[in-house]
């Protein structure tokens, strides 16, 4: 048989035609051959003979190779199996398969340049790297700090000869004097004793002994930094070593381990390789004893409940404070709580109480009422005007303020004045209206823009918040926000550093706020506005601005087709805006009240009409009475997505730059996910001064008791004639009459008339003051109250 097809195959190659087509074949590939090779530089060539030969012996190495060191039960053998054939393309194959580790060094050199910088090492750190391998690791520290200068000693420990050799080798064409690579199980790697003082007998310490194995003290290592990369899960028996690294490291160290430490910063992410998503875990920790003394506890627990009694800023002053003694020891916060019960159980604190700054209070991020918004902020902007903030509170150094956050920049706006302290709350409502509910993202972005000003220049904190575009952003996240961030913050901004992208639009095209920017561009493309908004966002004067907007702009922003079908729609208003249907409501029965005094029932056919009439007396207004291109920053973002530098909020002056990036700016902002009377009952009672509490008051439901239960907390929390400042969607808000019966007066600061602004968002029909003047009594006494009353 294997005959017959051979004479034929012979037979076929015999014939003219075939010998033609054999010629042909072999003629082309010779001509490709030639073009390749003509064109194609010898160096291109050989370098792609080595990724070939460099991802074949992978290949080869990882799935076809027989590991002969399985049989022998020495794990240095079953590592030299494996790692041997592969040594010298080690660095090759892992740079793209094992990503995550330059962001890991990015963020350890972050941690210790800020200690450095603010005094927190009193020497040079020692870092120790177990499984260093072929010390790629320490090479790549040198992107984010000068190793040789900047460490004392470095100790690469891995149990692979091979890939040993490949590190010593680097190290000695390096020239780095300051690297030892040692070539032993990490279970039983001593730190030298040369490094300590020779009297020290207790210097050496193995990290395969447990602090608890023996009866003495084991003295804690020097080691300021511990790395472990890609190489826990290589290391049988891992738990001991773990438990003995808290004795390795000295208090201020930091390591990158995922167990039985104080978590500083964590960071889930994929890498994303050939069409595979490969999930990666960055943790950045220290000991877990660090920073957890009962006295630091209470003394920032004081910050957060405003305690007299515990304050550290008041703590000279005790015996002036005996009569609050009593009510203020009891007075703890969530994040007390929860230190109180993880030091109970020996384990480590939440991540808040490891962070560099205190800024961000503790909250429990696995509560469901943290994750009602899909992880997406509402407002990328403020829409109160700082401006008439300042001028109706009047800040003074000794005020004590509580306010929304929103997108943080009315918060960083009171900074800019000194106060004490200020308390920024996150507080949404969800549906229906009258139930609150947090979105911790909205912190994330004030976090976000604290850490800038403490650790950037003006001219990055321009581009993220002036032009909300940065091209580095991640870059900047990693080497030098990180430091300043909490770790839910900071894993939020890693998850979303594509915010910040050109491409994208920029910060200021994100959140629900982005809805009302995309839909002002939409309109500027489909019907050929876009050189009459570049005209209106560099209009000289108003009157300029005047003819512009009346000769095309209003026709088609204030269209009743376009208000009734999209503006007025009720969602629309929701995701844009952040308007609930209370808020609507309010709106709408202002405007039946207007045209029918006799009614006050919501009708129907009116409810376009009376958004469309709103928004009319917004706009018209603004354009009549303040010049956008250099008075207007909340409009002309609206207008071209970005600020200019001819107009744009307070904060991002250089001079606020100067005061806001000062060591302290910040040392009295504490940041709050939680309902704003879940926090207010946890502060000592009358030690507000001021509190902002923009529109939230109109999300509740009319009649309901949440709005009498937030008065009265405010009431007990806020000193004698303190204030409260609240705008609000309607011209006499309903509320106002609660606030009157629970110990407030309420003077009407603004209202907005046909043809006039109230400020310039003019966004609110009417601004309040409320001062209280006489304390209401707690439910308990109110109680006790009722009964003496019926009898």
């Amino acid at each position: 048989m294997a005959s017959t097809v051979t004479s034929q195959t012979l037979q076929t190659l015999g014939e003219p035609l075939a010998q033609i087509s054999l010629a042909t074949v072999a003629l082309v590939l010779l001509l490709v051959t030639y073009f390749i090779l003509s064109f194609t530089e010898l160096e291109a060539l050989w370098k792609l003979s080595e990724v070939l030969n460099t991802y074949w012996s992978f290949c080869y190495a990882c799935f076809l190779k027989p590991h002969s060191g399985d049989s022998s039960r020495s794990q240095q053998d079953a590592l030299e199996s494996f790692y041997s054939a592969q040594a010298t393309i080690y660095d090759k194959t892992r740079h793209k398969l094992l990503h995550g580790r330059e962001d890991m060094l990015g963020l350890v050199a972050a941690q210790l340049k800020n200690k450095a910088e603010t005094a927190q090492m009193s020497t040079k750190p020692v870092w120790v790297d177990i499984g260093g391998g072929t010390g790629y690791n320490i090479e790549a520290m040198s992107a984010f700090l000068s190793v040789p200068e900047f460490f004392q000693k470095i100790y690469l420990v891995d149990l692979s000869p091979s890939l040993c050799e490949i590190a010593k080798a680097r190290f000695v064409r390096l020239g780095w004097e300051n690297v030892t690579v040692l070539c032993q199980d990490a279970r039983s790697f001593c730190l030298p004793n040369h490094q300590h003082d020779s009297s020290d007998s207790g210097s050496f310490f193995s990290i395969g002994q447990s602090a608890y194995d023996t009866e003495d003290e084991v003295e804690a290592g020097s080691a300021d930094l511990v790395t472990m990369s890609y190489s826990l899960s290589m290391i049988p028996e891992f738990y001991p070593v773990i438990d003995s690294i808290s004795s390795l490291l000295s208090p201020n160290g930091i390591d990158y381990l995922e167990y039985k430490f104080g978590t500083i910063l964590s960071a889930n992410a994929r890498n994303h390789f050939f069409g595979f998503r490969i999930p990666y875990y960055i943790w950045i920790g220290c000991s877990k004893d660090s920073r957890t003394s009962i006295t630091r506890l209470v003394e920032l627990d004081a910050a957060v409940t405003e305690s007299p009694y515990i304050s550290a800023l008041d703590l000279q002053s005790r015996s002036t404070q005996t009569v609050r003694r009593s009510s203020s020891i009891d007075r703890r916060s969530k994040a007390y709580e929860s230190a109180i019960i993880n030091l109970t159980a020996s384990l480590p604190l939440p991540a808040a109480w490891y962070q560099s700054h205190h800024w961000r209070v503790y909250y429990d991020d696995q509560l469901q009422k943290h994750k009602q918004f899909s992880d997406e902020y509402i407002y990328a902007f403020t829409w109160e005007d700082s401006r008439v903030d300042q001028r109706l509170l009047n800040i003074k150094s000794d005020d004590v303020i509580l306010a929304i956050t929103s997108a943080g920049d009315n918060i960083l706006s009171y900074a800019l004045e000194k106060p004490k302290r200020i308390h920024a709350v996150d507080l949404k409502s969800g549906t229906p209206p009258s139930t609150v509910r947090e979105i911790p993202s909205q912190n994330h972005l004030l976090e976000l823009k604290v850490a800038a000003f403490t650790s950037l220049g003006y001219s990055d904190v321009w581009k993220l918040f002036g032009d909300g575009q940065h091209e580095s952003f991640r870059d900047l996240l990693i080497n030098k926000l990180s430091p300043h961030m909490s770790s839910l913050a900071f894993q939020y901004w890693l998850s979303h550093s594509a915010t910040f992208d050109i491409k994208s639009g920029g910060l200021y095209f994100t959140g629900g706020s982005r809805h009302a920017l995309k839909l002002v561009q939409w309109l500027a493309r489909l019907v050929g506005l876009r050189d009459d908004f570049r005209r209106l966002c560099t209009a000289g004067t108003l009157n300029e601005q005047r003819e512009i907007w009346q000769k095309r702009v209003r026709r088609v922003l204030l269209s009743r087709l376009l208000s009734w079908t999209v503006i007025g729609n009720e969602r629309w208003l929701w995701k844009a805006l952040g308007v609930p249907s209370a808020q609507r409501d309010m709106i709408e029965q202002d405007y039946v009240k207007q045209d029918n005094p006799q009614s006050a029932g919501r009708s129907g056919a009116k409810s376009g009409q009376a958004i469309w009439e709103y928004v009319v007396n917004t706009l018209d207004p603004l354009v009549n009475n303040t010049l956008v291109s250099e008075d207007n920053h909340y409009y002309l973002l609206c207008l071209q997505g970005k600020y200019s530098r001819r107009c744009h909020p307070a904060y991002l002056t250089p001079k606020s730059h100067i005061k806001l990036s000062q060591p302290n700016a910040f040392d009295g902002l504490r940041i709050h996910t939680d309902e704003l009377r879940e926090v207010i009952s946890r502060m000592t009672p009358e030690t507000l001064t001021i509190a902002v509490l923009m529109d939230s008051m109109d999300w509740f439901t009319p009649g309901g008791p949440e709005a009498g239960e937030q008065v009265r907390a405010v009431n007990r929390a806020l000193k004698s004639h303190g204030r409260v400042l609240l705008r609000s969607a309607g011209l006499t808000p309903w509320y106002i009459k609660t606030f009157e019966e629970e110990g407030f007066t309420a003077k009407r600061v603004g209202t907005r008339v046909p043809g006039t602004c109230i400020d310039r968002v003019n966004m609110y029909a009417s601004a309040w003051i409320c001062t209280k003047v006489a304390l209401v009594p707690n439910e308990d006494a109110r109680r006790q109250i009722r009964p003496a009353a019926s009898s």
